[in-house]
């Protein structure tokens, strides 16, 4: 077998598609162009037009409380009085309503809406900065950088202003070293909901008391870690919101006329407590305001505002507190906090409505105009409506100022609407896309497509050339030296992507010629395989399983199939199961072919096996597809759910028993996770004895007896222990953390231990020697073996399958004696396990990663793995059984290519048991949890945290990627007795030596493994490429942010994680069959090859 080729090759495709994603990615995400200028005091116009150093008049308040509590949604802060059973997020923060009821002119509520992504280090950049953070900034939100952009936290330190901080760490990421005082909280674990909120009460109050303040900020995460561990309707967040009312109220009792209290959230929640996308749900948290002093000019009116966008904070707080607008923002002053006439009821000088206005226009037109300059994105239409806008607002105020008139109100309206527009024209035009880079990277992936369908196509002749890649890699490296010699002696730096895009362009290019010069090469020496020669053909192209895929791919392009992708993907995995069998059928293999009496019997095709044997096979091939429907049915109940689907209820099997309040519904849910996790071990023993697998004294072997029962033994107790209310047990409170660190640590410990043990020593194969030991001195007879199957009369071969490949066995015979060394009719020597030498290492390895993925998952979904193992089972059958019926009935090509059918099949499974799973193309649906799974107290870095929640959102990808191979192996395993009748070579009558078949014709086995895994690549490549044409296209569509742009985000991901593991499973592969050769050279060094 040709193990380095192949690797290198594999290795190379999937290079060239990480070059075409990182291409088109870094054109379509590219972030917004910051302006790194900051406001000063003089670069705004004072009221009534007098130029001068704005910031040293007296600002309305000496003083500001921030007090954030995170994932405050506006449903948790309204009060309704008539309700009187109240859900536990409901009517639990009652000193809001009583101070806006009692208090109108010194306070009010708001709905506060974010912008998305609504998550916490975009919003806090959100509402500090006054600007709109763009889609890829969502990537930052585990390693937050500090913010660069002028911001209102860096003008009140400018300023003079003493601004102490406390509570999420965030904070100190994005804003360093400028804080007067600094208490900064670990807060990336959500499932700690009192850390952070009870280290912000000690120091709190006697900050408040203290004067070495000016501005204190406090953000709370309690409720928004409550909501990620239990959701909102638990009684948990009735706890924690009770806490924050008594807080606000304790706030309340400290302030001083001169100081402002802003009680605000950075976004809100979905029904599971989620974040991160854009429904109204997530977007509208609350806003309360209140002041000792009158704050309002009046009682709430018309004219107030139906909803706070969170740009408005920051040009209100800074107008405020006296300090400039930040140069960047884009929000518009909370209007119903100045006066219409610039007085407030205790005579108490301010800006009036229409100064506050005016100062906000013109900063706000400044940056514009600095902006526009710097990038060319604004349509130039917009632009100069806008500019004119501004010039007639400009001559009207200057002329309203000069003669002493009191302002109108339409003035004040078309100031209002201009800051509107400009907004709504920088979120319209905000992402600055780079036509090129995505052209290259569009161009880039489509000959990625191409050469992987030209290496499965043309593995056979391609896999037989040595140095194939020489030509494409050295090109590659004059391309990007070349590309980089002329970025420095023409622009004086060298741009990384642009070397990287002319490298993979030239390589490919490189590539297509050298595999046209060897298929051409052997078409001229005559090929035997005429197939190969004519590849590319409209029927080869057209078969109805690659239509399928190109079908799903061509859907890509509608909102409405990405929404609904799981139940679509569902439909069609079930499609082209049913099609096997029908297409069977059609070739008339599925049934036992019928003897026409009235012809002559030399002219009937003669089967390789009796009717009954074909019957059999048929019969387990609709066994399987039952299987396969019945997973597919049940799959269905753990899906979750988009905002778009509506009346949609997300599964009851994604919530963690933790969240569940009725007992007798947990004890069930656990009962079924442990009879799934046990019945998941079982099978896999089951099946590893039924092949002799489990006979040998190895590291393998030891790691499917002992290490696989102790993973799930400690998964179940983990499960045990984290549905443990904390209030239940308080006595053995310590007890219960520290199983809840230890018991998943040791799972992963074991884990590893069992990868180890299976990498170093693959091999499950005992050989049993049955004839006595001679003198020492005297020659040994060559052993002989015998070819078998699992279906032996004897009870003693029951769970034996001795096995040999018929080339050993026939170099063993040379120089055997007459009467060889046999035993009543039984082999000297009994190999256990060799007919699934490949395929048992490989099917150990997924369980191992199977049970160590769903660790990471919810209790709940040890039902859908174990629908997983038993679909995986079932399409392998389903492959197994019509590649045996065909050549039970002399249908088989010959080979061991596997066909597209179960490859788009795999490929499919993978994604249908990713939304089978709980998971969904969308950011809210991503499950946070698995971050802290064995890590209760949080990280240090990121890098282990993201890693978690990436194996835990790409499990099926993981999974179907690392099996893939046992596409290759299984027909091989299920073989029978003369099913390969159509290869030469064959004595009649002889028995079927599954796997070790391969190691007869390594050519044959290194060009079927290269076309599956090529095929695999392919199917996978192509949804990449339609996810990117997708985004390209679409990208000022309505929803391209929603839906379309996440959807490229997991399509991309999800091909990444397939890619690597689709490696280590050809690697463990390769491993076992360096193994396997080193044993034979062991057994019978003078035989072996």
């Amino acid at each position: 077998m040709k193990r380095l080729p192949i690797l290198f090759l594999l290795c190379w495709v999937c290079a060239m598609f990480y070059v075409g994603i990182y291409l088109f990615v870094g054109g379509f995400l590219l972030v917004r162009l910051e302006v790194n200028r900051t406001s000063t005091c003089r670069d705004v116009l004072l009221p009534r037009g007098e130029q001068g150093d704005f910031c040293h008049a007296k600002p309305r308040f000496r003083r500001a409380v921030l007090l954030i509590v995170d994932a405050l949604k506006i449903d948790f802060a309204r009060f309704d009085p008539t309700n009187t059973t109240p859900r536990p997020y409901e009517n639990k923060l009652p000193v809001l309503e009583e101070m806006v009821s009692s208090r109108p002119l010194y306070s009010r509520l708001y709905p506060f809406r974010a912008d998305p992504p609504t998550t916490t280090m975009q919003r806090i950049k959100g509402f500090t900065t006054g600007s709109l953070p763009t889609f890829i900034d969502i990537g930052n939100n585990f390693a937050s950088s500090a913010i660069l952009e002028d911001n209102i936290i860096h003008q009140l330190g400018h300023m003079g202003k003493r601004v102490v901080f406390m509570g999420d760490d965030t904070w100190e990421s994005l804003f360093p070293k400028r804080f007067h005082r600094s208490l900064p909280f670990p807060s990336f674990n959500v499932k700690d909901l009192h850390t952070v909120d009870n280290g912000i009460l000690q120091h709190l109050y006697p900050t408040m008391i203290g004067d070495d303040w000016d501005v204190l900020v406090a953000h709370f995460l309690g409720v928004d870690h409550c909501g990620h561990r239990f959701g909102p309707d638990h009684p948990a967040m009735a706890d924690k919101l009770t806490q924050m009312d008594g807080v606000i109220r304790s706030v309340i009792d400290r302030l001083q006329n001169d100081t402002l209290l802003v009680v605000m959230g950075d976004h809100g929640m979905t029904d599971t407590g989620d974040h991160g996308g854009e429904s109204q749900k997530e977007t509208d948290a609350a806003i309360f305001l209140y002041s000792p002093a009158p704050l309002f000019p009046g009682p709430p009116s018309q004219g107030e505002p139906d909803v706070v966008p969170q740009t408005d904070l920051v040009p209100t707080l800074a107008l405020l507190l006296g300090v400039p607008i930040p140069y960047s923002s884009v929000g518009q002053v909370l209007l119903p906090l100045f006066s219409p006439h610039g007085q407030t009821e205790d005579a108490v000088r301010g800006i009036s409505q229409l100064e506050a206005l005016w100062i906000n226009a013109k900063q706000v037109n400044r940056f514009l105009e600095t902006y526009s300059s710097m990038a060319k994105d604004i349509p130039q239409e917009s632009l100069s409506r806008l500019q004119e806008e501004f010039s007639r607002l400009s001559s009207d105020y200057s002329t309203a100022v000069r003669e002493g008139r009191s302002p109108s109100p339409a003035l004040v309206a078309s100031l209002q609407a201009y800051l509107a527009s400009v907004r709504d024209t920088c979120r319209a035009t905000w992402a600055r896309f780079n036509p090129l880079k995505m052209a290259a990277g569009l161009a880039i992936l489509a000959f990625a497509c191409v050469l992987c369908f030209i290496l499965s196509e043309l593995s056979g002749v391609l896999v037989g050339e040595s140095g194939l890649l020489k030509a494409p890699v050295v090109a590659a490296l004059l391309a990007g030296v070349c590309v980089a010699v002329g970025q420095l002696s023409t622009q004086g730096y060298v741009e990384a992507a642009w070397c990287l895009a002319a490298s993979a362009f030239v390589s490919e290019l490189t590539f297509l010629r050298s595999a046209r010069q060897a298929r051409t090469a052997v078409a001229g020496n005559g090929s035997k395989n005429p197939k190969r020669a004519s590849w590319l053909t409209l029927r080869r192209l057209l078969v109805p399983p690659l239509l399928v895929s190109l079908l799903r791919c061509a859907s890509l392009l509608s909102d409405s199939y990405v929404i609904a992708e799981g139940r679509v993907v569902t439909f069609l995995v079930f499609s082209l199961g049913l099609y096997v069998p029908i297409h069977l059928n059609w070739d008339g293999l599925l049934l036992p072919p019928s003897h026409d009496p009235l012809k002559p019997a030399g002219l009937l095709p003669s089967p390789a096996l009796s009717p009954s044997a074909v019957r059999k096979e048929s019969g387990a091939l609709l066994a399987c597809l039952a299987l396969l429907v019945g997973s597919l049915y049940l799959s269905l109940s753990f899906h979750g759910c988009r905002e778009e689907q509506g009346s949609c209820q997300p599964s009851p099997f994604l919530a963690p028993l933790s969240r569940l309040q009725d007992s007798q519904l947990k004890n069930l849910h656990y009962i079924l996770a442990l009879a799934s996790l046990g019945l998941w071990t079982y099978l896999l023993r089951r099946w590893l004895r039924h092949y002799g697998n489990l006979n040998s004294s190895g590291g393998t072997v030891f790691t499917a007896r002992w290490i696989l029962p102790l993973l799930s033994v400690c998964l179940g107790l983990h499960w045990a222990v984290s549905a443990t209310p904390e209030d239940s047990f308080r006595h053995l409170a310590e007890l219960i953390s520290l199983a809840q660190l230890a018991l998943p640590r040791a799972a992963f410990c074991l884990l590893g231990l069992g990868m180890v043990l299976l990498w170093l020593d693959p091999l499950t194969v005992f050989v049993k020697t049955r004839a006595t030991a001679p003198a020492r001195g005297s020659s040994l007879p060559p052993p002989r073996y015998r070819a078998s199957t699992g279906i032996s009369p004897q009870a003693e071969l029951h769970h034996l399958i001795p096995q040999i490949y018929q080339r050993m066995r026939r170099s063993l015979e040379d120089g055997e004696p007459a009467g060889g060394s046999e035993v009543d009719g039984r082999p000297a020597v009994e190999a256990y396990g060799l007919g699934t030498v490949y395929s048992a290492p490989l099917l150990l390895f997924c369980g191992l990663l199977g049970i160590g993925l769903l660790l990471l998952h919810p209790e709940g979904m040890a039902l859908s793995f174990l629908l997983l193992l038993l679909e995986m089972g079932a399409l392998l059958h389903i492959h197994a059984s019509s590649t045996t019926l065909g050549g039970l009935q002399g249908a088989h090509s010959g080979g061991f290519d596997v066909p597209w059918t179960p490859v788009v099949l795999w490929s499919l499974a993978a994604t249908q048991f990713f939304h089978a799973t709980g998971h969904l193309p969308t950011f809210p649906s991503i499950q946070w949890g698995a971050a802290f799974v064995g890590f209760p107290g949080g990280h240090e870095g990121t890098v282990l945290p993201a890693s978690l929640v990436t194996l835990n959102t790409f499990s099926s990808h993981i999974l179907f990627a690392a099996g893939c191979p046992l596409l290759l192996f299984w027909p091989l395993v299920c073989e029978v007795r003369g099913s390969r009748g159509g290869r030469g070579g064959r004595e009649e009558g002889e028995d079927a030596v599954m796997e070790m078949r391969l190691r007869e014709s390594p050519q044959q086995f290194s060009a079927a493994l290269l076309q599956l895994l090529t095929r695999y690549l392919f199917i996978h490549g192509a949804q990449v490429f339609a996810s990117v044409c997708a985004a390209a296209i679409l990208r000022r569509h309505l929803m391209v942010w929603k839906v379309f742009a996440p959807k490229l985000m997991f399509e991309a991901s999800g091909f990444l994680v397939s890619s690597v593991f689709l490696l280590v499973g050809v690697s463990l592969v390769m491993r076992v069959d360096v193994a396997v050769s080193r044993w034979f050279k062991r057994l019978l060094p003078d035989a072996s090859r």
